[in-house]
């Protein structure tokens, strides 16, 4: 039996899906990382996306970032075979998605492929975002996914 919450449940979701988004990217930017964070940098992702399917608002654009984020982390600690199944997903959530995150999906994939030894794929995966930056209305959002790209 489910014990009804003393508190706002609908916004310690909205408060936690952001919060643990955030603080894990504050472990992905760091330049080194100790077991522990990185540890916590999984977690704190894998509680970002349990807290989006819990609030009423979630879409597949948020579950989309969640698991971008997912998979970039797992190519951050050298996990190929864990960054592919997370950038699989987010690439699946994002195939209804505008030109932003479909390029990002497949940067993810592109990143994946590429860390997992498989070039060919890695670059189709990237001149497909490559052609889906130019799409990108937003020049801020365009940069972004640009620049992403340069680093592979």
């Amino acid at each position: 039996m489910t014990k009804q919450a003393d508190f706002d449940l609908a916004a310690a979701h909205r408060f936690f899906a952001a919060d643990c988004f955030n603080r894990a990217w504050e472990l992905m930017d760091l330049e080194q990382r100790t077991s522990e964070q990185e540890r916590l940098m999984v977690a704190l992702n894998q509680a970002s996306i349990f807290h989006w399917q819990q609030r009423p608002d979630c879409e597949p654009r948020h579950l989309s970032v969640g698991y971008w984020q997912a998979s970039r982390i797992q190519a951050l600690l050298d996990h190929a075979d864990d960054a592919l199944r997370q950038a699989e997903v987010c690439l699946a959530l994002s195939a209804d998605l505008t030109p932003f995150y479909l390029g990002y999906a497949n940067e993810a994939m592109a990143r994946a492929q590429s860390l997992a030894n498989r070039l060919l794929p890695a670059a189709e995966y990237k001149q497909r975002a490559l052609e889906l930056a130019a799409q990108i209305t937003d020049e801020g959002d365009r940069k972004l996914l640009i620049d992403d790209l340069a680093t592979l």
